[in-house]
């Protein structure tokens, strides 16, 4: 592949903590010469794991920028084994405008892999992260949570891996970093055009997500919770010296996330009324919520019903649905055996 054209002052073979940008360039009427300034640290003491932490694919989604700023700001090279890599607002126009994807070229990161190094600033950052930063790597963890539009239950994710010793390592993960839920799931939702398609294709690097909550606002204690678990992964795979100081995890709800076919999606544009709550377990065919029309009140308003039963996963936030917004999805209860 070509190189990228992205640069950075921050040197990653350099021995201890270094902050900084990528630079990703961008020519405007305002800005000729001009680049998008793209925050990282890379932090690295001797030999040990390489770990890719990534928060900020989708703008909107908060928890998992806090979690990385804070941990940049405390952690230090004497602290770990091996190489972290942190990226906490990995589609930084995204995440400056508070919204889902970027408004310089309307780049969603998490649909934009392989990337293109003379593509948009979105897709020459997609194709920094798989050509750049991901070779080489043991792990990446990608923290993402519900944005502004939809709220999940607390959850870590994987997706089913092809190999047994990588799929016993996945649940292990999820147990590990023990939010109270963990689910798997058979691919992403952008497929192949995802971080972890991108992990696919470089190979042999385990990728393990979170869904931390949602709804355009940020948890407290899902903050802690999540920064815990995270130490808790670290210190797991011998990046992080010293064990946290945070109890372990209790027993997390092992469960499947349906296919996206089989999501409960909006038939009309109005007025969403869910009629169950997160954590809630329906059954197929249960109703789950109301379509109305308020520029038609006297219209009788739809119900819409879940294909498929299992556990609420995921819910729509907001009350103001289009035809095709994703309502909810479900998780059926899983063994990993």
């Amino acid at each position: 592949m070509q190189p990228s054209r992205i640069w950075s002052e921050v040197d990653f073979d350099k021995e201890g903590k270094t902050i900084g940008y990528l630079r990703v360039p961008f020519s405007t009427n305002a800005s000729a010469y001009g680049w998008i300034p793209v925050p990282v640290a890379s932090v690295k003491n001797g030999s040990g794991p390489r770990v890719l932490l990534i928060a900020g694919s989708h703008g909107d989604e908060w928890e998992g920028q806090i979690v990385l700023i804070k941990l940049i700001q405390s952690l230090q090279a004497e602290h770990i084994q091996g190489h972290l890599i942190i990226l906490p607002a990995a589609n930084a126009p995204a995440v400056e405008a508070g919204q889902r994807v970027s408004p310089l070229d309307d780049g969603n990161l998490n649909r934009s892999f392989p990337g293109d190094p003379n593509g948009t600033p979105t897709m020459m950052m997609a194709h920094f992260i798989e050509t750049v930063l991901l070779p080489g790597c043991d792990l990446v963890c990608d923290l993402h949570s519900g944005g502004s539009s939809l709220e999940y239950l607390p959850s870590s994710v994987m997706i089913t891996p092809n190999s047994a010793s990588q799929f016993r390592q996945s649940v292990d993960l999820l147990r590990v970093f023990g939010l109270p839920v963990g689910f798997a799931t058979d691919a992403s939702t952008g497929g192949d055009r995802s971080l972890t398609g991108a992990c696919d294709r470089v190979g042999s690097v385990a990728c393990l997500s979170a869904e931390l909550g949602g709804g355009g606002t940020v948890s407290r204690n899902l903050l802690r919770v999540a920064e815990d678990g995270l130490a808790r992964v670290l210190h797991h795979i011998g990046a992080l010296a010293a064990p946290p100081k945070a109890p372990g995890p209790g027993s997390i709800q092992l469960l499947y996330r349906v296919r996206s076919n089989d999501f409960v999606y909006s038939p009309a544009n109005g007025l969403f009324e869910p009629l169950v709550s997160l954590g809630d377990t329906v059954n197929d065919g249960q109703e789950a919520g109301r379509i109305h029309f308020t520029q038609e009140p006297w219209r009788r308003s739809v119900t819409v019903k879940f294909g498929t039963g299992g556990v609420v996963l995921c819910r729509r936030f907001l009350a103001r649905a289009a035809l095709g917004d994703c309502l909810f999805n479900v998780g059926r209860a899983w063994t990993p055996d």
